[in-house]
C-alpha cells in the first residue's frame, strides 16, 4: 500500500468514478490509475470499487468504510509537511482563501494588504466561489480557509467561527421615489421590480423569508451573483436593489442612494477551516487580522484537537 494508491482512490470518487477524469487530475495514464486500484484490491483482498465491464460505478461496502480511512490518511500526510514547514519555513508558504465575490471585493483589501506586509514571502490565493463551492473546497483540501455567509456552519466537518455581522441596504438611483426615503417597508419596497443576489448568495434566504412572511409577492426581475452587477443595473433604472450594506461605496457609487435597513433582519458571515486540516501559524494570523476577538486557541481545539 502506498500514498498514491490513497490519492487515487479519492481522486476516482472525486470524479464520479470516471477513471479518465482521475488520471488527468493525477497526471497519470489511465491504465496507470487502474493498475493501482487492482493492486490495492488484490493486497487487501477486497473489492473497493462496483464494476461493469471495465467501468466503476460506484464504491463497494468495504470502499465505503475505506474511503473515510484514506481521506483522513492523506490530510494527515498533508499536515505533517506543513508541521514541518512551520518549522523550517516559518514566513514562507502558500495560503489559499476560498470566498465569495462580496468578500473579496468589498471586505477583505485591507485584511489582504495587512497580511503581504507581515509575511511578504507568503504566496496568498483568494479563489472566488460560492458558499456551497467554498464549503466543498474546504472539504477535499482545495482551500485553508473559507469566508462566506451561507454554507459553512451547516457542514459537521468544518470549524466555523463568526467574522462579522451585517444587514441588507437598498440601493436606488438618486431621481428615484424612494432616494428620499429613510425607512422602507416591505410593502413599500414591493411597488417596484426587485433586483438582488442569486440564490444561496449573501443572505438571500432572508430576503426570501421576509416577503414570504408577510404575504406579499414581489416581482424579481433580476438575480446576480455579485453586487456590481445588481448596482449596473440598478443604475439604468430596471429596478430596486437589495444588497450587502458593505457593497456600497459612497464614493464610486455616487450616482445611487443608499438606505439602510432592518426589514430583512442581520446576518453573519464566517470564517471556516476543515476539522483535521492543520493549518499554517501564517492562516491563523490572517483570521486574526480578519477577527482580531476570535480565540484562535479555541479555534485550533475545535479544528484539530492533536495539535
Amino acid at each position: 500500500m502506498n500514498f498514491q494508491q490513497l490519492r487515487i482512490i479519492r481522486e476516482t470518487v472525486r470524479q464520479n468514478f470516471n477513471l479518465t477524469e482521475a488520471s488527468a487530475a493525477l497526471y497519470t495514464s489511465q491504465s496507470g490509475v487502474s493498475k493501482h486500484i487492482k493492486d490495492l484490491e488484490d493486497e487487501l483482498g477486497v473489492q473497493l470499487f462496483i464494476r461493469k465491464g471495465k467501468r466503476l460505478l460506484g464504491l463497494t461496502e468495504p470502499g465505503q468504510s475505506l474511503l473515510g480511512i484514506v481521506e483522513r490518511m492523506l490530510v494527515d500526510a498533508e499536515n505533517i509537511k506543513r508541521l514541518a514547514d512551520d518549522f523550517n519555513k516559518v514566513d514562507e508558504g502558500t495560503l489559499t482563501i476560498a470566498t465569495t465575490h462580496t468578500q473579496a471585493r468589498y471586505v477583505l483589501p485591507p485584511i489582504v494588504n495587512q497580511f503581504k506586509k507581515l509575511f511578504p514571502k507568503v504566496h496568498l490565493v483568494l479563489q472566488q466561489a460560492s458558499p456551497t463551492e467554498i464549503s466543498e473546497m474546504l472539504l477535499q483540501g482545495e482551500a485553508d480557509i473559507g469566508i462566506a455567509t451561507e454554507s459553512l456552519t451547516t457542514e459537521e466537518n468544518l470549524a466555523s467561527v463568526p467574522y462579522y455581522q451585517w444587514e441588507h441596504s437598498i440601493i436606488v438611483p438618486q431621481n428615484h421615489p424612494l432616494a428620499h426615503e429613510t425607512k422602507i417597508s416591505l410593502e413599500a419596497l414591493a411597488n417596484f421590480p426587485i433586483i438582488t443576489y442569486h440564490g444561496g448568495f449573501t443572505g438571500r434566504s432572508k430576503i426570501d423569508k421576509a416577503f414570504e412572511d408577510a404575504g406579499i409577492d414581489v416581482d424579481l426581475v433580476m438575480s446576480a451573483l455579485d453586487a456590481d452587477v445588481i448596482k449596473t443595473y440598478v443604475e439604468l433604472g430596471m429596478g430596486v436593489g437589495i444588497v450587502n450594506d458593505v457593497a456600497y461605496d459612497r464614493e464610486r457609487d455616487y450616482r445611487l442612494k443608499q438606505i439602510k435597513t432592518d426589514i430583512f433582519g442581520l446576518n453573519t458571515t464566517w470564517i471556516a477551516v476543515r476539522k483535521g486540516h492543520l493549518l499554517r501559524g501564517y492562516g491563523y494570523e490572517f483570521i486574526s487580522l480578519c477577527s482580531p476577538e476570535t480565540d484562535i486557541k479555541a479555534l485550533k481545539k475545535v479544528a484539530y484537537p492533536d495539535e
